[in-house]
C-alpha cells in the first residue's frame, strides 16, 4: 500500500499528546477497494448492542480475516514500523474492526482501550491503536474525540474523569478537554492504548466510516481471540508477519509454544496434534 516517503516527528507529538495525525497513507484507489469490501461486509449486519458499541453504529469484527484488502492494511508497511519502535518483537494484533457510525448516534461513553490490563498507572501503554479514516473526519459525523496527554493519566485521575454521567462515561469538567481528530479519508490516527477517547457524536447527514486496528505486547492477552475466530486454513495463506501477529509466533524463551512446538508448525497440513485420538 502507499505511503508518504518520510513521517517526520511522529514520535514526538505521540509521546506528547498521546497521539498522532498522519495524513495521506491510502490512495484513491486503495480506498475505493476497501470501501467497496466494507460496503458488503456492512450490508450484513445489524447495529451495536449497547451504548458502548453504539445503537446507530455497524461493528464487524476479526475484520482482518475478511478480505486481502484488510489483511494489508494490518500490516501497513507506515504502521509497521511504528510499532516496530513502540512495542516489543513479534507483538500481536489484539482487535480488528470496522465502525460505521451512522447520523443520530450519540457520543460513545469516554474510555481507553488498554483498561484491561491492570497495571497501576501511570505506565506505558500495553497496546497501540490506530484508526484509520476511511470517510472524511469532521466535527459533525462523528470524529474520535482524544484528551491530549491523558495517556500519563493515574489511576487517581481515571476514577475522577469517570465520577461523571454515566451515559457518556465523562465528568462534566473534563468534556471541554475533549479535542475532535479531524482528518481526510486516507489519513492514519496513532495512538497509546492508555489514551483517553470516544466515537464521537453523529449529527450530519452521512455515516462516518473507519477501521480500528489494535497492536499488543508479545506477552499480553488480545481482546479477540483469532485461533477460534479465523479457520487455520485461512490463516496459512496469510503473510509471515501477519501469522506471527494473529499469534503464530513465540515470545522467548517459550511463551506460545504449542504441546513444545512452535505455533506456525499448526499451520502445516500434515502436522499431527498429539492430543487428537
Amino acid at each position: 500500500m502507499t505511503a508518504p516517503n518520510e513521517i517526520h516527528h511522529w514520535r514526538q507529538a505521540y509521546d506528547t499528546d498521546g497521539y498522532v495525525v498522519l495524513e495521506g497513507l491510502l490512495s484513491a484507489s486503495e480506498l475505493g477497494a476497501i470501501r467497496d469490501d466494507l460496503a458488503r461486509l456492512l450490508a450484513q449486519g445489524p447495529s451495536g448492542r449497547n451504548d458502548f458499541e453504539g445503537r446507530r453504529t455497524q461493528r464487524v469484527y476479526t475484520l482482518v480475516a475478511r478480505g486481502k484488502v484488510f489483511e494489508r492494511l494490518a500490516e501497513h508497511s507506515t504502521i509497521m514500523s511504528i510499532m516496530d519502535e513502540l512495542l516489543l518483537p513479534r507483538y500481536l494484533l489484539t482487535a480488528s474492526q470496522a465502525i460505521a457510525i451512522a447520523p443520530g448516534e450519540t457520543p460513545q461513553p469516554a474510555h481507553t482501550d488498554d483498561s484491561f490490563y491492570t497495571i497501576p498507572r501511570p505506565r506505558p501503554a500495553i497496546s497501540v491503536s490506530t484508526m484509520w479514516a476511511i470517510d472524511d473526519f469532521t466535527e459533525d459525523n462523528g470524529a474520535t474525540e482524544v484528551i491530549v496527554g491523558s495517556h500519563r493519566w493515574s489511576d487517581d485521575e481515571l476514577v475522577n474523569m469517570y465520577s461523571g454521567d454515566d451515559s457518556v462515561g465523562l465528568a462534566p469538567q473534563y468534556q471541554p478537554q475533549l479535542r475532535p481528530l479531524l482528518m481526510p479519508a486516507g489519513s492514519c490516527a496513532v495512538f497509546a492504548g492508555t489514551l483517553v477517547h470516544r466515537g464521537g457524536e453523529n449529527h450530519s447527514n452521512g455515516v462516518r466510516t473507519a477501521i480500528s486496528n489494535q497492536y499488543c505486547e508479545p506477552w499480553a492477552r488480545p481482546q479477540e481471540n483469532f485461533f477460534l475466530s479465523i479457520p487455520k486454513e485461512k490463516v496459512a495463506r496469510m503473510s509471515p508477519r501477519l501469522q506471527s501477529m494473529l499469534g503464530y509466533s513465540v515470545h522467548p524463551p517459550f511463551m506460545g509454544q504449542v504441546t513444545a512446538r512452535h505455533p506456525r508448525k499448526v499451520l502445516d497440513p500434515e502436522f499431527v496434534n498429539p492430543l487428537e485420538d
